[in-house]
């Protein structure tokens, strides 16, 4: 996709990475979290709040399971509240793994220009399973949990690291996104984010504004699209 002749400037800005989203991008997932979440919470006396799963879109497990308990009363520690989350969800995954329509063309369509990563809110271990199951694995360059950095999204660190691992600065790399939090975390890494609004749980109008570009599916996002950002 790239032309020929660009100019030194030119090129410097021009985009040489595209990082993913998971959850609610690749995934149709958010709603299987919120299920586990709440399951876990009510088998252990919590109590669920208005407004907690928006709360926790973003989080990292350290900070969600300290969600449950701190603020909805689940009467575990949070180490065993990953546990218990992390078990359910993979199970369901396992039964059916919910990729999007069109994910995985996606995935190799964008891949097939640029290197490939994945910075998700989503544990290690859900992260390597989806991989798995998906037969996706081998187009991600570097991927990365929010629970191997300082703090989940909205915070960049996610971000950032993801375009450590790849080798390329933050300010050549588009994000694809489709949360408040996730938008928000892209743009402050310095990132040129794509949005594809999650319709179960749609970003407000302040959080697209810090996109780039919003797309309606994922059937959209072609080389063109990120070569313009």
């Amino acid at each position: 996709m790239r032309g020929t002749g660009r100019g030194r400037w030119a090129e410097e800005l021009s985009i040489a990475a595209v990082v993913f989203d998971l959850d609610g991008v690749l995934l149709d997932s958010e709603r299987l979290w919120d299920e586990a979440r709440r399951e876990v919470t009510a088998a252990h006396g919590g109590s669920w709040a208005p407004g907690a799963t928006e709360d926790m879109q973003g989080m990292s497990s350290p900070e969600w399971a300290a969600y449950l308990h701190d603020r909805l009363g689940a009467d575990l520690t949070p180490p065993e509240i990953v546990e218990e989350v992390v078990a359910r969800l993979v199970a369901r995954y396992e039964q059916a793994l919910p990729l999007l329509p069109g994910a995985a063309d996606a995935i190799r369509r964008i891949g097939a220009v640029w290197p490939l990563g994945l910075a998700s809110s989503a544990n290690r271990a859900v992260i390597d399973k989806v991989l798995a199951l998906s037969g996706l694995a081998v187009m991600f360059r570097a991927t990365v949990s929010s629970e191997e950095v300082a703090a989940g999204k909205p915070a960049p660190d996610v971000y950032i690291e993801a375009a450590r691992r790849l080798g390329v600065p933050p300010g050549r790399c588009a994000a694809v996104e489709d949360s408040a939090n996730g938008i928000r975390s892209g743009a402050a890494a310095g990132m040129r984010v794509v949005a594809i609004p999650n319709r179960d749980y749609p970003p407000g109008a302040d959080a697209l504004a810090a996109a780039a570009r919003v797309l309606r599916e994922l059937g959209e996002l072609v080389p063109e699209v990120v070569e313009a950002l």
